[in-house]
């Protein structure tokens, strides 16, 4: 599968005073166009730290970063900043959407950013709502009169709205029930079906048995790898396969 991002040789290190704290070491990794690409690892082990030194939301301290053979590591503040607005979506743990805006114009601010024709975004919106499952009278809303899993669904399609090329997604399901979490990761992996590619940072095995490629940190490094094949609802072997994956890394 040919490959979307590539990161070479990549190392991050904190500085507080004299003392370093090395977070990536010398890490290599390739995401292919359409892979759902799933990082686990203890607390503490560099995935969110990887997933925004992918993104181009945080910097390597060594190493590069490729985006479709092109080098983004040496991009600017604003060069990366319109690379992101361009060709990347995020979902976080916390939906962070602004509880002043209705869920209409939550997911459209986002979309202004890369067009101005109001009317054309609005279907779009709506579409992709409709695609999520939320009914057309919450689109008036406010983030706070829905469930925390509508609020997270709208946090997803505001991930998408600009149609990014990879859906960078860190703990998407770590802060709702266990029905949210399902209908969220329906989505996704529908998503995915389509060919949209993700990187999904989780530590729940439920949500990590939707990749089709689970990757295993530790300490900073890539230590296992596991090729699970595209998802597919009720199968007990991928459950089994990735729990008896976890269980040799140590997880």
């Amino acid at each position: 599968m040919e490959a979307i991002l590539t990161a070479k040789d990549l190392c991050k290190t904190f500085s507080n005073g004299s003392v370093q704290q090395h977070v990536l070491k010398n890490l290599n990794l390739s995401i292919g166009q359409g892979d759902f690409t799933v990082i686990m690892g203890s607390s503490g082990s560099g995935k969110s730290t990887l997933l925004y030194a992918l993104s181009g939301m945080d910097r390597p301290t060594l190493g590069s970063i490729s985006y479709q053979g092109e080098d983004i590591s040496g991009y600017s503040n604003d060069r990366l900043a319109v690379f992101r607005r361009k060709h990347c979506g995020f979902v976080f743990q916390q939906n962070y959407l602004n509880d002043t805006m209705s869920v209409l114009d939550n997911v459209m601010v986002s979309g202004m950013l890369l067009t101005k024709d109001r009317k054309a975004l609005a279907k779009k919106a709506k579409e992709r709502l409709f695609q999520v499952g939320l009914s057309e009278e919450t689109f008036g809303k406010f983030p706070t009169q829905l469930s925390g899993g509508e609020q997270q669904r709208v946090a997803l399609v505001r991930g998408i709205i600009n149609t990014p090329d990879i859906l960078f997604a860190d703990e998407p399901t770590g802060a709702l029930n266990s029905q949210n979490t399902e209908h969220v990761l329906n989505v996704l992996s529908e998503l995915n079906q389509k060919g949209q590619s993700i990187v999904m940072v989780t530590h729940d095995i439920r949500s990590a048995r939707r990749g089709n490629r689970v990757l295993y940190l530790k300490d900073g490094i890539i230590t296992g790898e596991l090729c699970l094949g595209a998802y597919v609802t009720g199968d007990k072997e991928r459950h089994e396969r990735l729990r008896h994956f976890l269980q040799e890394m140590g997880w």
